[in-house]
């Protein structure tokens, strides 16, 4: 770790009134901390080992004998343990003066994403008097604000993939005039070879979901699960991809469109009941931004609230929306308070998915997505202009 992000988490933690951040992991149980600290993943490392920054002063490395040098490549004062009783005395003289420490813990497990720390480790870190809180908005600091060079690959991937979606219904609709045979991983592979020819990468390969497969959030075809596709197809696409470049970050959307010169009118009254719940996620962060302090559950809240007022609440499967950084699905606050009990910060220069959906079992499925970063004095809806309607495909 440089010298510069030891710094870094020094004034966070001042930022917080903590007293220090306390990493620990266990045969790589932390991915978190090996991110945040510059550790190599695919190290073996077969002992526990403690990685201790206090907001002021010196860092300690609690290492185990056999595996010495695990920490080397961080600053700080080295401890190395071999009984079990010497790491406990290592331990507690490590932590003596601190109150109120963060390590990745969540009380009651509400945020899992962030909960790595086994329960008897914080019990016996609190063993020495000494307060154990939640990293959660620590980690957000460095595992979800993007840098300046990340918005603009962002804003890169927003715009290709804004055009994706445009160039992706002009080909569903070619092929349906055409008499073309067409099937969900024909499409789901044309959208892929876009990504190739605009210089960007993906996790994984998109969703296309026609009629009852919209209808299940997740779905993605197969060789036993591909529907060719009509006339009179309701197809929605679930496409996520960023730059191929180094710490490029991910553009997320989702649109739906009707195979047809007119959208029938129940399609269309279940996507308004979707774009409503959307539009008042969005409206809560905009108006909110920056001047109040909002928990990424509140604004789920607002979009659950819109659509079971609408009737669909029921229908509503999944969390409003997820982080997003290098992963799709990265490690800031996510948009929920249903999946888990998000009460994270929406921080600056962070970005999240603000995606509702109803779902209609052997019907068909709704969800509008777009990307919502937190800019310096704005919350921006990237990926203009966003879906308002549902798509008639051969219009």
């Amino acid at each position: 770790m440089k010298a510069s992000i030891a710094e870094r988490i020094q004034a966070a933690l001042h930022q917080e009134n903590l007293d220090g951040w306390l990493f620990y992991s266990f045969r790589g149980s932390d991915p978190i901390a090996e991110n945040i600290l510059h550790l190599d993943h695919v190290r073996l490392a077969t002992r526990r080992w403690f990685y201790f920054v206090p907001a002021a002063g010196e860092p300690t490395k609690l290492v185990h004998a056999i595996e010495s040098e695990m920490l080397d490549s961080l600053p700080g004062e080295k401890k190395i343990y071999l009984p079990w009783q010497q790491l406990h005395r290592h331990l507690g003289d490590i932590l003596t003066g601190s109150r109120r420490v963060a390590m990745q813990y969540s009380p009651l497990n509400a945020i899992p994403y962030v909960s790595r720390v086994d329960a008897g480790t914080v019990e016996l870190v609190r063993s020495f008097g000494v307060d154990v809180v939640t990293s959660a908005d620590l980690v957000q600091v460095f595992e979800a604000v993007w840098t300046a060079e990340q918005i603009e690959t962002h804003l890169y991937a927003a715009g290709h993939m804004r055009e994706i979606v445009d160039v992706t219904f002009r080909e569903v609709a070619r092929r349906i005039r055409e008499k073309v045979p067409t099937t969900e991983l024909d499409i789901q592979e044309f959208i892929w070879n876009q990504y190739e020819t605009r210089d960007m990468t993906s996790s994984h390969r998109p969703i296309v979901a026609l009629n009852a497969h919209s209808a299940d959030p997740h779905y993605q075809p197969d060789l036993d699960h591909n529907l060719p596709m009509n006339e009179g197809d309701f197809l929605l696409i679930d496409i996520w991809a960023k730059k191929r470049t180094s710490h490029s970050v991910y553009d997320d959307i989702t649109w739906t469109g009707y195979i047809g010169d007119h959208v029938p009118d129940f399609h269309e009254a279940i996507f308004q009941v979707v774009r409503n719940g959307r539009d008042a996620a969005i409206q809560l962060v905009q108006q909110s931004y920056p001047g109040k302090v909002l928990a990424g559950g509140q604004v789920d809240d607002a979009a659950r609230q819109s659509i079971s007022r609408a009737g669909y609440g029921e229908q509503f499967l999944h969390r409003t929306g997820h982080s997003i950084h290098e992963e799709d699905h990265g490690n800031g606050a996510n948009i929920d308070n249903l999946e888990t009990q998000d009460n994270r910060r929406l921080m600056k220069g962070t970005c999240f998915s603000i995606e509702p959906g109803v779902y209609l079992k052997g019907q068909f499925g709704v969800r509008s997505e777009v990307n919502v970063f937190l800019a310096e004095s704005e919350a921006v809806v990237t990926g203009q202009p966003v879906q308002t309607t549902v798509t008639p495909i051969l219009l």
